[in-house]
Protein backbone atom coordinates (compact mmCIF):
# COMPACT_ATOMS: atom_id res chain seq x y z
CA UNK A 1 0.00 0.00 0.00
CA UNK A 2 2.85 2.44 0.70
CA UNK A 3 4.11 2.01 -2.89
CA UNK A 4 0.74 3.22 -4.16
CA UNK A 5 0.91 6.29 -1.91
CA UNK A 6 4.44 7.06 -3.14
CA UNK A 7 3.29 6.84 -6.77
CA UNK A 8 0.31 9.10 -6.12
CA UNK A 9 2.51 11.72 -4.43
CA UNK A 10 4.84 11.86 -7.46
CA UNK A 11 2.01 12.04 -9.99
CA UNK A 12 2.15 15.31 -11.86
CA UNK A 13 5.71 16.11 -10.79
CA UNK A 14 8.68 16.26 -13.12
CA UNK A 15 11.00 13.27 -12.67
CA UNK A 16 14.59 13.83 -11.64
CA UNK A 17 16.88 12.08 -14.12
CA UNK A 18 20.51 11.73 -13.09
CA UNK A 19 23.24 10.63 -15.48
CA UNK A 20 26.58 9.78 -13.89
CA UNK A 21 29.01 10.86 -16.62
CA UNK A 22 31.97 9.16 -14.97
CA UNK A 23 30.18 5.78 -15.13
CA UNK A 24 28.71 6.14 -18.64
CA UNK A 25 30.47 4.49 -21.59
CA UNK A 26 28.15 6.05 -24.21
CA UNK A 27 26.51 2.82 -25.35
CA UNK A 28 23.31 4.78 -26.21
CA UNK A 29 21.01 2.05 -24.87
CA UNK A 30 19.15 4.54 -22.67
CA UNK A 31 18.48 6.77 -25.69
CA UNK A 32 17.42 3.87 -27.93
CA UNK A 33 14.99 2.37 -25.42
CA UNK A 34 13.32 5.55 -24.12
CA UNK A 35 9.72 5.38 -25.39
CA UNK A 36 9.13 9.11 -24.89
CA UNK A 37 12.39 10.45 -26.38
CA UNK A 38 13.48 12.14 -23.16
CA UNK A 39 17.17 11.47 -23.82
CA UNK A 40 19.51 12.19 -26.71
CA UNK A 41 23.23 11.82 -27.27
CA UNK A 42 25.30 14.97 -27.11
CA UNK A 43 28.91 14.35 -28.00
CA UNK A 44 29.65 11.17 -26.05
CA UNK A 45 27.05 11.38 -23.27
CA UNK A 46 23.28 11.11 -23.02
CA UNK A 47 21.51 14.31 -21.97
CA UNK A 48 17.97 14.99 -20.81
CA UNK A 49 15.99 16.80 -23.51
CA UNK A 50 12.73 17.27 -21.60
CA UNK A 51 12.23 15.55 -18.24
CA UNK A 52 8.54 16.49 -18.24
CA UNK A 53 7.94 13.87 -20.96
CA UNK A 54 9.40 11.12 -18.75
CA UNK A 55 6.81 8.52 -17.72
CA UNK A 56 9.12 6.97 -15.09
CA UNK A 57 8.99 3.64 -16.91
CA UNK A 58 12.61 2.99 -15.83
CA UNK A 59 13.58 1.36 -19.15
CA UNK A 60 16.69 3.55 -19.35
CA UNK A 61 17.71 2.38 -15.89
CA UNK A 62 17.03 -1.27 -16.73
CA UNK A 63 19.08 -1.32 -19.95
CA UNK A 64 22.08 0.66 -18.68
CA UNK A 65 24.94 -1.85 -18.29
CA UNK A 66 26.93 0.61 -16.17
CA UNK A 67 24.20 1.71 -13.71
CA UNK A 68 24.92 5.28 -14.83
CA UNK A 69 21.32 6.54 -14.90
CA UNK A 70 18.71 7.01 -12.21
CA UNK A 71 15.11 8.24 -12.37
CA UNK A 72 13.24 9.42 -9.30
Amino acid sequence: MSAQVETDERKGTTPEITIRAEWCKACEFCVMFCPTDVLRMERTLPVVVDARRCSRCQLCVAVCPDFAIAVV
